[in-house]
């Protein structure tokens, strides 16, 4: 008798309201690029995937303009401190924290996020 293992989809997972919400497969993101999604609450998060694999996830609206577009933004990193650089006036957001790194007065939310592939989690 041979035994066949189920193939689990690999998600990307973020914490929110005390409890880990599957957002997107990890197939649906491009290294160095982001994605917008919506949380249950209508909330919308810019996910990342950086070219280490890790991801990370922070609030798609841009405080200094209104508009939500920090998915689209530009990854870097600055002394190994991931960023997003918003498209429009290039304020850059850390991935980690969500604090503006040309502001310090100014932060967007930043999510835990993790990779699930259905039998260990790798979390950031």
């Amino acid at each position: 008798m041979t035994m066949t293992l189920e193939r689990t989809a690999v998600r990307v997972e973020l914490l929110v309201d005390h409890g880990w919400f599957a957002v997107c497969e990890l197939s649906d993101l491009i290294p160095g690029r982001g994605v917008a999604a919506l949380l249950p609450d209508g909330t919308q998060v810019a996910i990342f995937l950086d070219r280490a694999g890790q991801a990370y996830a922070i609030d798609n609206r841009d405080p200094f303009t209104g508009a939500y577009v920090l998915s689209r933004g530009l990854l870097g990193s600055v002394q190994e401190r991931p960023f997003v650089a918003s498209p429009l006036l290039k304020q850059r957001f850390d991935l980690e924290t969500g604090r503006c790194l040309d502001d310090e007065g100014v932060a967007v939310q930043a999510y835990a996020a993790r990779i699930d592939d259905g039998v260990s989690a790798q979390v950031a």
